[in-house]
């Protein structure tokens, strides 16, 4: 028998090339794995795809409800967002992809496991940190690093396929953006993107949504139901949290929300430009920090931001398999426990405004915050903290004063 070689497989050209090159190179059975994270109508065809390219067998995993509540709301909880912008659509996808490729590599007990990320990019990165963390002893097999690997365009790879007997109906004039895509995010890369100088091409680019531009003169209030820290429920009903989000990017992008157009610094050390649609997990996000605003003493928010960025780096980075990881998630899910209540806001183009937001939780006390004298505070309870606060300001001032008369 052949060994066996697991392939993360998209349908797309990249990964339909791969198949016929894996048999011819290695002599590999093909067995495929799709992952469905919410990708949508992409992976309508795919079992013959995979069949006509040659592969043994394919499987789709419908892991749409994992990738919500073990990937994204860990996110979500840390209030992780990479360089002050990027919702980590993808970073967050591939543990879960990682994990499942093994798990599969397992069952049919598989010697290697393939992916067709290129040499470039942080998805390389991403899957195989998971795949040696979970299965230090499986083979990976990355065809864009290989010397046998000799497509370096479309054309390349349409003109491999067919001199294999695979016909598909791939364009070698596709005028397209790369993009990746789940139920959380959609990315853009490519075509007049590839230059910071160039103003994106919204008309031709968005998928999930309208620029503000084109969003309603209108604008819609929708509220949000938390417990501990997880969506429970969107405008009074009661939903699981993939129904949410699916919910929330139809309004998000109907309202222009969540489009974001980034320089970021990639995992390999170069700078990559890029338009990321994210129109449901923006509200997501937003409503959630709303509600810890509330909710959250001084001290541990503080604390929260540094352990947010560390956390968004280290997803971003390709390691969730990861004791820190691990560490800062568990603290992130102790600061969640009163984390309940509603949080109500206006959609209008483009932007998210607050219409109120309410918990049992709250840590906000009307008395305390307006100008009147109560029991709790006193304004001439300030006069000593004061003193005491800038005592270290008023010592050093009065040094720099003594030594400047001498």
């Amino acid at each position: 028998m052949k060994e066996k070689v697991i392939l993360a497989y998209s349908g797309g050209l990249d990964t339909t090339a791969i198949i016929p090159w894996l048999k011819e190179n290695f002599d590999y059975d093909v067995v495929c794995v799709c992952i469905n994270v919410g990708q949508g109508n992409e992976l309508d065809g795919l079992e013959e795809r995979a069949k006509l390219s040659g592969a043994s067998k394919l499987y789709i995993e419908d892991l749409v409800d994992e990738f919500c509540d073990d990937y994204i709301m860990p996110c979500v909880k840390a209030d992780a967002v990479y360089e002050n912008k990027y919702l980590l659509g993808t970073s967050m996808a591939r543990p879960l992809m990682a994990k499942k490729l093994v798990e599969i590599a397992r069952k049919e007990g598989a010697v290697a496991i393939c992916h067709g990320a290129t040499g470039k990019g942080n998805d390389q990165v991403r899957f195989e940190l998971g795949i040696k963390a979970l299965a230090p002893d499986l083979k990976i097999i990355a065809p864009w690093r290989s010397e046998l690997w000799k497509m370096d365009s479309r054309e390349a790879e349409i003109e491999y396929c067919k001199a294999h007997g695979i016909d598909l109906p791939f364009s070698s004039n596709d005028n397209s953006y790369s993009r990746d895509r789940n139920l959380w995010h959609i990315s853009h890369e490519g075509l007049e993107l590839e230059s910071p100088a160039n103003e994106p091409n919204y008309d031709h680019l968005l998928v999930l949504g309208v620029s503000p531009e084109k969003a309603p003169d209108e604008g819609e209030y929708v509220s949000l139901s938390f417990e501990k820290g997880v969506p429970v429920a969107l405008n009074g009903k009661s939903m699981k949290v993939s129904e949410i989000i699916t919910e929330l990017n139809a309004l998000g992008g109907k309202h222009g929300i969540g489009i974001i157009d980034i320089v970021e610094n990639r995992v390999v050390g170069m700078k990559s430009r890029g338009v990321y649609e994210t129109p449901g997990g923006t509200i997501l996000m937003e409503a959630h920090m709303q509600l810890e605003e509330l909710i959250l003493d001084r001290d541990t928010m503080a604390f929260k931001k540094i352990a947010a960025a560390r956390f968004a780096d280290l997803v971003y980075e390709g390691k969730w398999f990861t004791p820190l990881r691990e560490a800062i998630q568990a603290f992130t899910d102790v600061t969640q426990k009163y984390v309940t209540g509603e949080v109500k806001f206006k959609l209008y183009k483009g932007n998210i405004i607050k219409a109120g937001t309410t918990s049992p939780y709250s840590l906000y006390s009307e008395s305390l915050a307006s100008f009147t004298t109560g029991d709790l505070y006193d304004h001439k309870d300030a006069d000593g903290f004061i003193n005491l606060y800038g005592l270290s300001l008023k010592v050093r001032g009065m040094k720099m004063a003594e030594a400047a008369q001498k």
